[in-house]
């Protein structure tokens, strides 16, 4: 009877690691989507799933989910490190409700590139940023949301890095940044948003630097930061055509250089709520504004 129990054991224990190890086989550290593929596919590049969630599942951490040709790939959320490359495709995500994609991937880092993003004027956010140590967004176009193009809130520290991207109609606001904990970091460089109520927003807790990045169209401010805690350097930005160009809210930090602030339709420079505080190099080209609230100048002359 010992000798039997002693067999069964072992057998468990065979099946046990058997299991695990077809498990781990299960996730690749490259997957991919086809517009033709199924979810029930390993996600190999001969035998693709058909959407970025079947794929992520059969994804290791750190691995790439990569797209074979132009297609719709579905909503999904992000929960550990991870990098989804559109390529040269036509990679797209329909979000006529909810978000786009949601980064929730505790102390992973997470990479999107080449993804276009349509909200078709009923989703809330193109893309939400609540969890992980860093979002990388590269070469996206996100658009039509009701809520925001880029959602970065979260409730401890984490680095945004967007570059290359166009956020157009997103009504709420084009990228938003704040946390309630830690420090929200946050570089963006030739990007663009048009048609939101703020192209740019720094918020509690953010230091926001932008650069050869453009916001016009927008009916509150072009970039705005909002408390005293915010902090948004701009360099090289164009703000035009918004309701006010740059606007420093409640003691919020605005500096800018070498910045074109034209035409827009209230204020070009704009402090006037809470007492912002808003300091410009010398080499800003600032016209065309009805109106425009005096600047701290600093730096050479």
């Amino acid at each position: 009877m010992t000798k039997l129990n002693h067999a069964i054991t072992l057998i468990a224990v065979c099946l046990l690691v058997l299991a695990s190890a077809s498990a781990a086989h299960a996730q690749a550290p490259r997957t991919w989507v086809s517009g033709v593929g199924d979810d029930i596919n390993p996600c190999s590049r001969t035998a693709p799933c058909k959407t970025f969630a079947g794929a992520f599942t059969k994804t290791a951490t750190c691995g790439e989910i990569s797209v074979l040709d132009p297609g719709g790939y579905g909503a999904v959320t992000i929960t550990k490190a991870i990098t989804i490359n559109g390529g040269g495709e036509l990679a797209g995500i329909l979000a006529s409700s909810g978000s786009g994609i949601i980064v929730n991937a505790g102390t992973g880092n997470v990479i999107l590139k080449n993804l276009d993003i349509d909200g078709q004027c009923a989703g809330s956010n193109g893309i939400r940023y609540i969890g992980g140590n860093s979002l990388v967004i590269d070469n996206c176009r996100i658009w039509n949301f009701t809520n925001f193009g880029i959602d970065a809130s979260k409730s401890s520290t984490g680095f945004l890095s967007v570059s290359e991207t166009k956020i157009i109609n997103c009504i709420a606001g084009g990228i938003n940044a704040t946390t309630s904990g830690g420090t929200m970091r946050v570089d963006i460089e030739n990007t663009k948003a048009f048609g939101c109520t703020f192209g740019f927003k720094a918020g509690a807790n953010t230091q926001f630097a932008a650069k050869s990045s453009s916001a016009s169209g927008c009916g509150t401010a072009g970039y705005q930061a909002d408390g005293a805690t915010a902090v948004m350097n701009l360099d090289s930005c164009v703000a035009t055509n918004n309701g006010n160009g740059v606007q420093s809210k409640n003691a919020a930090t605005i500096r800018i250089g070498a910045c074109n602030v034209s035409n827009n339709i209230t204020k070009g420079l704009d402090k006037s709520i809470g007492v912002g505080v808003i300091e410009t190099y010398s080499d800003n080209y600032i016209r065309g504004n009805p109106a425009s609230d005096a600047a701290s100048p600093f730096g050479p002359s």
